[in-house]
């Protein structure tokens, strides 16, 4: 399928490890999701390599003998690109490109920087993704570019003795001071937008990449968000007013988790993800035709932890419902043990899912619209708890669902 979708590609290699805290199975599910970043980011998965070690090899991550095996490969079928699916330290870097010369080498985080770098649409989130390359370029550049490591010379260029790679790396460093600036600005000035946004209740969508957020918030909010069946389709957060029957509340998307996020990613992101600090609500939806939805459960999860947004009141959205397939077992067979991925959804919902916080979850399809009015509903009842519990009931409330609807099409008309 990713084939006949991608025309000028580049031709690929990805590599993996199998240790004491990542098993086989793990691995191969690490390694599908790093081919479809790969394809989201215009290139096509090749050969994967993958090996068995207690830990990464701290020279070449992977043995001297697989490493050959590597170069070989690459060698012989003219592979543009090598990406690594764990963080490669600076060191690690350069050595593998002194013995692969003829490709790039990439990790996990540089893909996911190029990927984010294609998407940022606005002067905000390019800002905030060329933050996160200069931090991740700033200790690798002798690695990157070796040339840098020889003294400059020439006429004008004697002096103090200053080397290429340290004026670069002076260059990086005021650009990351600068960028840092221009951010602090802009996150005041978003700040204050939050702040007019009056009393009304925040509403955010939160979840792993790919699993619907947009598409979700483009069926609720009547609003128009770009959808793709690729990863971080959306970077950019994007804030609609939305009314459910009598009641006005502000529903924001915002940029997909994914596990092994890199940390400058955490951090120049930080007033995207103060849209989720600030939000009222959380609605953490999940794509559960996923094979590994549990798994994207937990890495969205410890996301929220680390950005201190773990006790906010969360409703789980089960998405894709039409896109769930369980495994099924033939009468006949009574060696294959049932498993949760035999599950149909009836039994997933008679699981842990059954309650969820103080409420069960809810299963949904954004595209089909099936069950929407239930997710409807539940939105509204605890949106409305929020607005009792914190505003004057009658002063945020519109007094019935046809004036609510009168006022927001005015607002659109007003808008356009």
């Amino acid at each position: 399928m990713l084939e006949k979708e991608v025309i000028n590609f580049e031709k690929t290699a990805i590599v993996g490890i199998v240790t004491q805290n990542q098993s086989e199975e793990k691995l191969r599910e690490y390694l599908d999701e790093l081919e479809f970043l790969t394809f989201t980011a215009g290139g096509k998965v090749v050969k994967r390599f993958s090996q068995k070690m207690e830990r990464p090899n701290p020279k070449t991550f992977v043995g001297t003998g697989k490493i050959e095996e590597i170069h070989q490969f690459v060698k012989e079928n003219d592979i543009s690109t090598l990406i690594f699916d764990d963080e490669l330290s600076p060191s690690q870097q350069k050595n593998i490109s002194k013995i692969i010369e003829e490709c790039k080498i990439l990790d996990r985080t540089h893909l996911i920087l190029d990927i984010f770098a294609q998407r940022a649409e606005t002067s905000y989130a390019r800002t905030q993704v060329e933050l996160a390359q200069c931090q991740y370029l700033l200790p690798r550049l002798s690695g990157m570019w070796t040339h840098l490591e020889r003294q400059k010379g020439g006429i004008g260029m004697r002096g103090p003795g200053e080397t290429e790679i340290e004026t670069d790396r002076r260059i990086v460093r005021d650009r990351i001071a600068l960028l840092k600036e221009k951010i602090k600005s802009i996150d005041k000035q978003m700040g204050t937008q939050r702040g007019n946004r009056g009393a009304m209740v925040r509403v955010a969508l939160v979840g792993y990449t790919n699993v619907g957020k947009s598409t979700l918030m483009n069926a609720v909010g009547k609003s128009d968000v770009f959808v793709e069946n690729k990863l971080f389709a959306t970077l950019d957060t994007t804030v609609r007013k939305v009314v459910i029957k009598n009641l006005p509340f502000l529903l924001s998307d915002t940029v997909g988790f994914i596990r092994k996020l890199p940390t400058q990613l955490v951090d120049s992101f930080k007033s995207t993800l103060d849209e989720v600090r600030e939000a009222d609500l959380l609605l953490h939806v999940v794509d559960i035709s996923h094979p590994e939805f549990e798994d994207q459960i937990e890495s969205v999860n410890k996301t929220l932890l680390d950005i201190k947004c773990n006790d906010k009141p969360v409703i789980m959205v089960f998405n894709k419902i039409d896109a769930y397939k369980p495994l099924t077992i033939d009468e006949d067979d009574l060696m294959t043990e049932k498993t949760p991925r035999h599950f149909t959804l009836e039994e997933w919902k008679a699981t842990w899912m059954n309650k969820v916080g103080e409420q069960n979850a809810l299963f949904i399809s954004a595209t089909q619209k099936e069950n929407f009015e239930e997710f409807r509903e539940r939105v509204y009842e605890a949106v409305r708890h929020i607005h009792i519990t914190r505003f004057p009931y009658n002063k945020f409330l519109y007094p019935d669902y046809k004036d609510a609807v009168e006022k927001e099409d005015k607002d659109e008309e007003e808008t356009k």
